[in-house]
């Protein structure tokens, strides 16, 4: 059972981008939390953003909108008619983890480009436009969709070069596999309310890590996040008013070999009155960029062995890979379907 009380690190980045102005010891003090969290949680709390709680608000009221819509009408949008793009709606259960589906449905969203764009011409999959609802009591929701993309963007740069830091590396050390053009997933999720002691007793999605490098959540008030401290102990990720869940993937454990682990985690809505509504981007490398240990760090402890993780997976040994070849693998077994289907457009 998770404890009550949330155990997760606060980061304040309200000073961060304007570096200059702090003084070393100021900057040196949000490096080292923000290296002992990721080192002893994988996951903290950010605060100090900076992104408009305006916006924030436009993005939430545009997903409920969403979620509220008839079932016939989010299927227009369903993700096998997005081809080899890979976006839209996804039904209750539609995805998988771990090979169960989850308790929840949602909305898959990335990068807007155009049929013209190169790697669209090529059918790099997962790369296209953007299957949008009709909503006409939200007229601006792709646009607040995009630009909101665009401001946490800046904010996973900032604590990119936090993290790039706090490992003893330049802080734009991250600039050569995220810039010009970082992977950028933007996903919105609803969990709904349970209806009886059998749904209250289900896992909206069960134990697992990210793949990815970072993870950005915007969670609603309802809660139900959980992650698994070092010790196997979970804790309850509660909302903060006005704050992102930031956490580590699998990607920046294979990147840091080991020294910055990915932690697992699941959510379950309890509440028997509200649906729960999450909003997690996904901010990893460029499409085409390889993907490799870091070698001005070295092996953890000079120890090519890095131990087993909960799931005896080993993301740091193997062949260097695009970030894109590994992120269609792991998206393959989440949507196994849909995968089968693309592979003969």
């Amino acid at each position: 059972m998770a404890t009550s009380e949330p155990s997760l690190p606060v980061i304040n980045l309200r000073s961060v981008p304007d570096q200059d102005g702090m003084s070393r010891d100021q900057y040196a003090a949000v490096v080292q939390a923000v290296g002992k969290a990721c080192t002893e949680f994988g996951f903290f709390y950010i605060v100090g953003h900076q992104i408009d709680p305006k916006l924030l608000a436009r993005v939430v009221a545009g997903a409920r909108a969403f979620f509220s819509l008839p079932k016939a009408e989010k299927a227009a949008i369903a993700m096998n008619k997005s081809g080899r793009a890979w976006k839209g709606w996804f039904g209750l259960g539609g995805e998988l983890t771990s090979g169960r589906p989850d308790h929840k449905e949602g909305l898959y969203l990335g990068d807007e480009l155009p049929p013209s764009h190169p790697e669209v011409l090529k059918g790099t999959l997962m790369h296209g436009p953007n299957l949008w609802p009709v909503m006409p009591e939200h007229p601006t929701f792709k646009q607040d969709v995009l630009l909101y993309m665009d401001e946490l963007e800046r904010v996973a740069h900032t604590v990119l070069s936090l993290i790039a830091s706090s490992l003893g590396l330049s802080k734009d050390h991250f600039d050569s596999t995220f810039r010009p053009a970082p992977t950028r997933l933007l996903r919105l999720f609803q969990y709904p309310s349970p209806v009886d002691d059998e749904a209250r007793a289900r896992w909206g999605v069960g134990e697992h890590c990210d793949y990815g490098v970072l993870t950005i959540l915007l969670q609603d008030e309802v809660g139900g996040l959980e992650v698994r401290s070092r010790n196997g102990e979970w804790l309850s990720a509660k909302p903060i008013p006005g704050s992102f869940v930031v956490n580590i993937g699998d990607m920046l454990e294979r990147l840091t070999w080991g020294r910055y682990r990915a932690t697992p985690h699941r959510v379950r809505n309890s509440s028997s009155e509200h649906d729960r509504l999450s909003v997690p981007f996904f901010f990893d490398p460029c499409w085409n960029a390889i993907v490799e240990p870091i070698r001005e760090l070295g092996p953890l402890n000079g120890n090519s062995q890095v131990p087993l993780r909960w799931d005896k997976q080993d993301v740091v040994s193997g062949p260097p890979r695009a970030y894109g070849d590994v992120l269609t693998d792991r998206v393959a077994k989440v949507f196994p379907a849909l995968f089968q289907d693309s592979s003969h457009l």
